[in-house]
């Protein structure tokens, strides 16, 4: 049965919470909360989408470029397509936020991937779902809502991702991804 976003999921070692809002073309929304000490696990650019955080609860600060920005009750921090940032809860409270990834694209079924591998716990130690597995996901469903971790150049991740793609075929996980999604 495929992974429905609209019921929650987190990952126990970033203390980061998960929830679907809502889907369409131009918006893909969804409450995202965070432990105290939580934290998003790397640096990474959405390739194609804006990211913007509603801040409805305590305070988030945001790295854009390497510029610091804090986020208070009622705040807005908006994230441009193409930019490199990473998010961490800045206080000992909870932080909640509502977060948009604008337009929509195909991110319903990237985050079902995402989720699957949270919830299957395919982390590291620091929370980071299994990079290869998420990459050969991604090329299977022809991505169009990309992320990359700004830690690998564009040119090697998309040498990965073809390699990751590879192994995958042989190892069979396209059963993961019709888990995860329904779809073959």
């Amino acid at each position: 049965m495929a992974v429905n976003l609209y019921d929650s999921f987190n990952n126990e070692i970033t203390g980061e919470t998960f929830r679907c809002i809502d889907y369409t073309s131009e918006a893909f929304v969804f409450e995202w909360t965070v432990a105290p000490k939580g934290y998003v696990p790397f640096e990474h650019i959405h390739l194609n989408q804006a990211e913007i955080f509603h801040v409805k609860a305590g305070e988030i600060k945001i790295y854009i470029e390497g510029e610091e920005f804090i986020g208070k009750l009622g705040d807005t921090v908006t994230v441009p397509a193409g930019k490199r940032h990473i998010a961490y809860n800045n206080k000992p409270e909870t932080l909640s936020c509502v977060v948009e990834y604008k337009p929509g694209l195909d991110t319903y079924t990237y985050f079902q991937c995402f989720a699957g591998l949270t919830l299957d716990k395919d982390t590291n130690k620091y929370g980071k779902i299994n990079i290869a597995k998420m990459l050969y996901l991604a090329k299977k469903m022809n991505a169009r809502s990309l992320v990359r971790p700004t830690s690998v150049p564009a040119p090697v991740l998309k040498l990965v991702a073809n390699l990751a793609f590879i192994i995958g075929c042989l190892l069979g996980w396209v059963k993961i991804y019709a888990r995860y999604t329904g779809k073959q």
